[in-house]
């Protein structure tokens, strides 16, 4: 597995490189942003640990191009912008991982690894779609069916129904649809899983047989109805 670290702050970016590479993994250094995209088209890094702000360019900019690639990296994005907004606009265009500055160098290594069993889940030789009823998703197109007829989905409706239905029959709960879905770690103190959820019922109305139940003080389950 390849790490590309990029980050135009010098002292840090060789101090990140020296601790990953102790730690055992293959490490590839970047320092400018126009440098990025043309490596990891060459290269095909895993990881992408990638600085928020290099000078006055926004790294934002690139991280839709990164994940239009045929393997396109997990992205573990690092930034001093700590406001919720940011962190926001980061994850909507594809980051996968949001962490602040400063940080300690062990939850950076803890969100590496769980970015590194995120790629060995989605390999492409395990599966390709998940089936319910009459719900399919198909994995590589990132599209989901139903009744044979492809639904509209945005990003985060997508990602919370396929993390719901890897987990059929199981109870989720709030906290660990945040941590995956939307790769939060605290509690945002909004309603914002009960919105979402709300959306794709209504996405799934169409088959009978299946619902998202609500487990009230337990989180929710998607599973066959009463009358399925």
């Amino acid at each position: 597995m390849k790490i590309l670290i990029a980050d135009d702050e010098l002292p840090l970016l060789r101090f990140l490189e020296k601790g990953l590479k102790t730690e055992g993994y293959e490490c590839d250094t970047l320092s400018q942003l126009h440098e990025i995209l043309p490596f990891v088209k060459k290269h095909s890094s895993t990881i992408l640990v990638l600085d928020r702000m290099f000078g006055d360019e926004d790294s934002v900019s690139i991280v839709s191009a990164l994940k239009a690639l045929p393997n396109p990296p997990m992205i573990l994005m690092l930034t001093a912008l700590d406001e919720v907004n940011e962190r926001v606009k980061g994850l909507q265009e594809g980051a996968d991982d949001y962490l602040c500055k400063p940080f300690d160098f062990d939850e950076l290594l803890a969100r590496i690894v769980a970015l590194k069993r995120r790629v060995t889940q989605q390999t492409p030789d395990t599966i390709n779609s998940l089936k319910f009823s009459k719900l399919e998703l198909l994995l590589d197109e990132r599209v989901a069916k139903l009744n044979g007829e492809e639904i509209g989905l945005t990003k985060i409706e997508y990602e919370l129904l396929q993390y719901l239905l890897e987990n059929k029959n199981k109870v989720l709960s709030r906290e660990r649809i945040l941590s995956r879905v939307w790769q939060t770690y605290s509690d945002p103190n909004t309603n914002i899983v009960d919105v979402y959820i709300s959306r794709l019922r209504k996405r799934l109305d169409a088959d009978k047989a299946i619902a998202i139940q609500t487990l009230r003080g337990n989180g929710y389950r998607l599973g066959e109805t009463a009358q399925a």
